[in-house]
């Protein structure tokens, strides 16, 4: 039911910045949150930055002061600008939704997750 497309990623020096970009699609009515995960070689796929409906944030301890997570228009758009980049932060980053209604009451019933295809970042030293 959403859709999401990326773009932004590229490849950058060390100490650069990047903006990327992430537009849902779709239901979007139904989106209660969206974060950007990353994923290296040979490593976990890790959660990056989040934010709700409400604009509330949350950050890795390991981009804290260096990424800014935002969107535009509630949940139909959201942009991670990073600056300082370190060659850590190469990595496919990826986009995804969390989606869900409400129950009788008006509390948030859980629905479906969607993540986009990636987008890759590199950082060279």
């Amino acid at each position: 039911q959403v859709q999401l497309e990326e773009s932004g990623g590229g490849l950058v020096q060390a100490g650069g910045s990047l903006r990327l970009s992430c537009a849902a699609s779709g239901s979007i009515f139904s989106i209660h949150a969206m974060a950007w995960y990353r994923q290296a070689p040979g490593k976990q796929r890790e959660l990056v930055a989040a934010i709700t409906r409400r604009g509330n944030t949350n950050y890795a301890d390991s981009v804290k002061g260096r990424f800014t997570i935002s969107r535009r228009n509630a949940q139909n758009t959201m942009y991670l600008q990073m600056n300082s980049l370190k060659p850590e932060d190469t990595a496919v980053y990826y986009c995804k939704a969390e989606t869900g209604g409400t129950d009788y009451r008006g509390g948030l019933v859980p629905g479906d997750d969607y993540w986009g295809q990636g987008t890759q970042v590199t950082v060279s030293s």
